[in-house]
């Protein structure tokens, strides 16, 4: 069949991958999440949960499937880690994962850290040079409308602005939801570009072409263990995904 091909092929299979972790990922999330309530009003953060997987096109049956094995008392348990790591030239990382065998999973990540010029740091050491914050995106309301209904709710927020056509609030993780529902009230189909919780570097590195190459390796190393959740890092010159 020729080169072409193979070349599909390959891409089929590592959009497959992709799609596979993803939904193993937040199938790990929910099912954990729900342990602690499955009524969606009742758990906020499931409902959060739930709505941020739905964004991303993870399937209805697998957020039902992980739900209904909380509700059904499974044993199964996750434990969540985070890891801290340092690159080459300044670069950080953060690394938050979910398993069932936490000596599996950071021999992994050693392996992955040996073959790339990186390095575990101490707990602490990568995460105070980040803010965890809240993050909401969307257009629909303009700044003024959104500041106003906010201050009506009497809610705090760090910051409100204007960028590339979209209103962006950014707010602690602790008040997303009472934030996305207060705006909500006021406009019930609004919606949200961006949604997450999630840590934002205060400074950035930019990595020469040789640094960017190590990286994008580890990144790769990063994406096909199934512990792995998410990855957060400080490189203003990361190449997108393809």
């Amino acid at each position: 069949m020729g080169r072409a091909h193979e070349v599909r092929a390959a891409s089929m299979a590592k959009t497959n991958l992709a799609k596979s972790k993803l939904y193993s990922k937040y199938g790990k999330l929910i099912y954990m999440e729900a342990r602690n309530g499955w009524e969606l009003d009742g758990n906020l953060k499931l409902k959060a949960l739930v709505e941020r997987a739905k964004k991303e096109q993870v399937p209805a049956d697998v957020i039902k499937r992980n739900i209904d094995k909380a509700k059904g008392g499974s044993n199964e348990s996750y434990l969540s880690c985070r890891y801290e790591a340092f690159g080459p030239a300044g670069s950080t990382f953060i690394i938050d994962c979910l398993t069932d065998n936490s000596n599996r999973t950071i021999s992994s990540l050693k392996g992955a850290f040996g073959k790339c010029g990186c390095h575990l740091g101490s707990s602490g050491s990568v995460t105070y040079t980040y803010d965890y914050q809240g993050i909401l995106s969307l257009t629909g309301m303009d700044e003024e409308e959104v500041f106003e209904t906010i201050a009506m709710a009497e809610i705090e927020v760090i910051d409100v602005y204007s960028e590339d056509g979209e209103v962006v609030i950014v707010s602690k993780p602790s008040d997303q939801s009472a934030v996305k529902d207060a705006l909500t009230a006021v406009k019930p189909d609004l919606e949200f570009d961006q949604d997450e919780v999630a840590w934002f570097p205060k400074d950035q590195v930019t990595l020469s072409d040789e640094d960017i190459e190590k990286v994008v390796r580890f990144m790769g190393l990063l994406g096909e263990n199934d512990d792995v959740t998410n990855v957060y890092h400080n490189i203003a010159n990361m190449p997108e995904e393809e």
